[in-house]
This record gives C-alpha cells, structure tokens and sequence, in this order.
C-alpha cells in the first residue's frame, strides 16, 4: 500500500515536472509573441479620440464653414455657398482615395536628409488605398483612422479658396479648379511638410508646422488671393453696399468653426495625450484671445464692436494658432491671439482696401496672413525659455526655417494656383455672364433659392 502510494506520488511529481517544463517552453516562446500581437493592436484611446478628432473636423466644413461663408454673402448667393461646401466635400474624398493619399503619404523612396522628388511628392504606390485594410496601423491607430482624419484637412481647404470669389466663379469652374488645385498644389505640400523623413519642410527645411498654417492656411490663403484677382471684382463692388444677409448664420457657423478645431490642432498629435491637451488648451486661449483683440480694436476705430467682427478674429486666432499648437505653451498662444487679430484685421480692412482687390469673404485677410503670422511666431514661442516645447537649433535659425516654409508655400501655391485658373478659364471660363451675376448664383447656377424672396 505505501509503495503504491509512494509510486502514486512519484507519478505526479514526474505530472507536475512535465507540466511545468511545457508551461516554461509555452512562456518562453509565447510571450514574444504575445507581446509582438500586442505591438500590432491599434491604441484604444488614441483610436477612439482620432476618430472623435476626424467628426470634428468634419464638421468645420459640413455645417460649420458652410453657414459662416453662407450668412456672409448677399441672400441670393447663399445656397451656391451651401452647394460649393457640400460637393466639395464629395469630390474631394473621391479624389484622396483615387489618388490624393498616396501623393500625400506614400513615402517610398524617401531617404532621411536627402532632396530628391519624394521630398516634394508622394508616390502613387497607395492609388486607389492599394494594400490598406482592417489591420493595417499608422501608428497607433488605424491606418483607416487617418486617412479620413487628413480626408478632411484636404476636404475643408479648397473651400476655404471658395470664399474669394464667392458670388462670381462658375460652378463648373470651382468644380475643375478643386480637383486639379487638390492633386497639384495640396496634395504635394502635405508631403512637403508631413511626410516625415526626407520631407522637403519637416526634414530638410526643420519648419514646425503641427496642423497646418502652410499645409492648410498660407496655401488656401495665396490660392484665394490669386483667384480674386484673376476671376475680378463682383459688380458693383466699389460703388454699391454689399452687406451679409445674416450674421446670425455666420455666427452660428464660427461657433461650430471653434468646436470643430479642437480637432483640427488637438487631433493632429494623433494620439491621445498630453500634446493633444496642451494643442487643445492653446487653440482656446489663441482663439479667445484674437476675437477680444479683433473686437477692441474695431471698437476704437469705429466705435462700436460688431459680430461680425469678433467672429472674424477668432477665426483669425483659430488660423494662427494651427501651426503652433503642438509647439507653444499658454504665454505663445495669448500672444499669438493678439498679433492675429490686429494683424488681421488690418489684413481683411486696409490692405484690402488700399490694394483693391475683392476677396469676397476675407479668405487671404484671414486665412493668409493669419497663417504666416501663426508659421512665423511659431519659431518664437516653441522656445523652452518662453513655454514652448524647446527647439533643436537656435530661435533666430527657426525662424528662418520657419520663414523658409512660407516662401515655398507662397511661391508653390501662388505660381501653381495662376496657371490651373487659367487652364479652367480656356477650357469652361471662371465666371458668370454679368446676368447671371446679378440675377445670384442659386438661380443662375442650381435653379434654386436659398431663400423665398416674396
């Protein structure tokens, strides 16, 4: 009996050694790769908060850009405004997938502090998002994750452009304009400056631009610049009133604007953490700052503040801070708010007005030079020593850097932007008969009002 027990024992002893010797083997070869699975799973938070980040940006064009731009232009205009937002929004998402991406992102080629062609464009290796499924990561996240989150940077972009010559450019112009201004000129400055190693800005120039002052602001605001020019003046702009229809709509859309950048310069630390909560907190102190310093100095100059005056400078605010938010601390943004909206709004009044030109809703007042303010004191205030994240060179070598990032974007957007116009005006011409101009867009462009003028 005690043999057998002891034969018993010796059984499970012999049991428990095989086992524990399978579990160490198990443990050994399974934990690399448990922890290579774990290395390939997309970041929860960081999904969840991108996929937050890609609505909000979103919605800064469809409502939020629609009903700013809509309520600013005169009523028999505001639905070709409304129109303008929303198919953009269609085309251009069919135009990223087609091709717009891969020019964008697709980094073969590139080699760390080399020039070469990939330093300017993307390859076409992701055509069509060739090889991107459920499991392909940037990252963190979901590869799907951020191809719609930068989606909607190029989506809301062009129809910033549209703001310039709103009430005059044909929609059939606007339509071939976008799609050849977004492959051309967009698309490669998204390489240029967020592409990363061999990138033209971010590698070889060592411009800091987080969210977009050059990609987004300074490109869409030379773009809109060029256009106003080249399309013309509205009728009747210098010697007839041309007041917005409803600034209550135009508030409403700036407000939805302000929600919506938290997206914008929050979103791209495309993660979620304590880069996105700084971006989040400046973007609201540049914002606020730049309306009370639009809104002060408008009240000086003509007495009374107006809506439509403190909506603008936070617009301001909100473009001047982009580039910044991922480098400035809280004394950066308060002065960046300030410079913004003085600067621009002499932008949007004096220099319009002493130059001649008719950008029809501001978009280069704003969005142009707000941007190069933003891109220039972006090279200020990243410095440790004022609150910012610190630099790798010295402040007056960012600066120049900086400023190097803005002259390309000039140039590339300027140059590009004239000769697309001018190949749409000889194929369809970029304006309206001088009828249809009068009679409004809604009617003579889309058969429709925007609203019952009975």
């Amino acid at each position: 009996m005690q043999q057998r027990c002891a034969s018993t024992s010796a059984k499970k002893r012999s049991g428990y050694a095989r086992f524990g010797t399978l579990l160490v083997v198990l443990l050994i070869c399974g934990v690399p790769s448990l922890a290579m699975a774990q290395e390939a799973a997309p970041d929860s938070g960081d999904t969840a908060w991108m996929l937050t980040s890609t609505a909000l940006v979103l919605f800064m064009t469809i409502p939020g850009l629609a009903l700013f731009y809509g309520g600013l232009v005169r009523v028999q205009n505001v639905l070709s405004v409304l129109m303008q937002c929303f198919a953009l929004t269609g085309l251009i998402t069919i135009v990223w997938v087609i091709c717009g991406y891969s020019l964008a992102f697709n980094t073969a080629g590139m080699e760390a502090g080399k020039i070469t062609l990939t330093s300017f464009v993307g390859g076409l290796g992701t055509m069509f998002l060739r090889g991107i499924d459920v499991d392909t990561l940037s990252g963190t996240i979901p590869e799907t994750v951020f191809i719609t989150f930068q989606l909607t940077f190029a989506i809301i972009t062009p129809a910033l452009i549209a703001g310039a010559f709103a009430e005059r450019m044909k929609f059939s112009a606007m339509l071939i304009f976008s799609i050849l201004w977004s492959i051309i000129v967009y698309a490669p400055l998204c390489h240029m400056a967020w592409s990363g190693d061999g990138s033209l800005f971010g590698d070889i120039i060592g411009a800091l631009d987080f969210a977009g002052g050059t990609v987004v602001h300074i490109n869409a605001g030379i773009a809109a610049l060029v256009a106003a020019i080249l399309v013309g003046k509205r009728i009747g702009y210098q010697t007839t009133a041309m007041p917005p229809h409803s600034l209550t709509l135009t508030v409403v859309g700036a407000s939805m604007l302000w929600v919506g950048w938290f997206g914008f310069n929050a979103g791209s630390a495309v993660a979620a953490d304590g880069a996105a909560g700084m971006a989040m907190l400046v973007t609201q102190i540049s914002t606020a700052t730049a309306a009370i310093a639009w809104m002060f100095v408008e009240w000086a100059k003509h007495g009374k503040p107006s809506a439509l005056g403190i909506v603008t400078g936070a617009v301001a605010g909100l473009v001047a801070i982009t580039p910044a938010s991922g480098s400035v601390g809280p004394i950066g943004a308060l002065v960046i708010g300030i410079v913004s909206g003085v600067v621009c709004f002499w932008g949007a009044t004096s220099l319009k007005a002493q130059l001649g030109y008719d950008d029809s809703l501001d978009a280069f007042g704003v969005h142009g030079i707000g941007g190069i303010v933003g891109a220039l004191l972006t090279g200020v205030f990243a410095a440790a020593s004022l609150g910012g994240v610190g630099l790798d060179k010295s402040m007056g070598m960012q600066v120049w850097s900086q400023f190097l990032s803005i002259v390309v974007t000039i140039l590339w957007s300027g140059i590009l932007s004239f000769i697309i116009l001018k190949i749409v005006d000889a194929i369809v011409g970029l304006r309206v008969e001088e009828d249809e101009e009068r009679q409004g867009l809604d009617l003579s462009q889309h058969n429709e009002r925007g609203y019952n003028l009975s």
